[in-house]
């Protein structure tokens, strides 16, 4: 079934190619995708059908039908893998910084989903389909640290269910911007897709979701803070969009903060997972370093 996603432009978006426009604010499409739409007559601008060079003069309604995708199976790669642990069951695997999860637009190759295929065959959980075989939760292409991989649906629907009610043990490390005046607390405060940058996620109460996000402040280093996290939901870009929201955006967060020099994307790091596992019943918990570039950037703080 294809998606119709609808956008009302800005007075300051006058003037702007609505291929542009709308490649920006859309963030499964890129700028050659929706030129692609426009030809087929798919983009609308207040119901009429433009051309892929066509102008916002700001204030009118965008339309544009996103067609389901077609099939596409994930290959296989020979792409080395940190696993933390394997039975069965599930792995435990070490994401680096940089490592895209599962293939999507623009990312084909080169994300852990292919290296898994690679390492297990078929043995992985078919619940997510071709595309995500095995995966129960993701991080961000720039969040390094621990994921759980389902090796089988059974697997799979417990490790899930146990996200669902909350057990299941996810913190995280991050150097966040600014002094915290309170070294610990709880963001609760409900996420939703932004309005008018859909690239992005906001704290909303339109569309959105609970979350909640218990934060603790290890150390300080007067304009910046080492800080621990645990999810108690599990939202899209959640710990980011929290952490901007009380005015302290994750370290090179470039979408809700700054960039930072010297390193890409947000200083965040998924330390720590526990779970109950599926099979045995067993509450296991494994932890990961630090990653170098993470423990680059505390050095340089402490000498700041």
């Amino acid at each position: 079934m294809s998606e119709q996603v609808i956008l009302t432009a800005l007075p300051e978006d006058k003037g702007s190619r609505i291929d542009k426009y709308i490649s920006d604010n859309i963030a499964e499409l890129t700028r050659s995708a929706v030129q692609g739409l426009i030809e087929k007559g798919l983009v609308l601008a207040e119901g009429k059908a433009v051309s892929k060079n066509y102008k916002l003069r700001g204030g009118e309604e965008i339309s544009v039908e996103i067609p389901e995708p077609e099939p596409m199976d994930a290959v296989p790669e020979d792409i080395p893998l940190d696993i933390v642990y394997e039975d069965d069951d599930l792995l435990v695997v070490n994401k680096p910084k940089g490592m895209v999860v599962h293939p999507a637009h623009g990312n084909y190759t080169g994300t852990l989903v292919n290296a898994l295929l690679h390492h297990c065959g078929d043995s992985l959980s078919g619940i997510n389909g071709v595309i995500r075989p095995g995966i129960v939760h993701r991080i961000d292409k720039n969040t390094s640290g621990l994921l759980i991989v389902a090796k089988n649906d059974a697997s799979h629907l417990k490790l899930a269910e146990q996200i669902k009610e909350h057990s299941f043990t996810r913190e995280y490390e991050a150097v966040a911007c600014g002094y915290f005046k309170e070294t610990e607390g709880t963001v609760d405060a409900p996420i939703g897709r932004h309005k008018t940058d859909r690239k992005k996620m906001c704290v909303t109460t339109e569309n959105s979701r609970n979350a909640v996000t218990h934060y603790s402040v290890i150390k300080q280093y007067g304009g910046y803070a080492h800080v621990r996290l645990r999810l108690e939901t599990g939202r899209t870009h959640q710990i980011r969009v929290h952490l901007s929201y009380i005015g302290h955006p994750v370290l090179g967060d470039d979408v809700y903060g700054k960039p930072y020099k010297g390193i890409e994307g947000q200083c965040l790091h998924a330390r720590k997972i526990g779970f109950i596992h599926p099979t045995t019943g067993e509450y296991m918990e494994f932890t990961s370093e630090l990653p170098d570039y993470f423990v680059s950037i505390l050095a340089k703080l402490e000498k700041m």
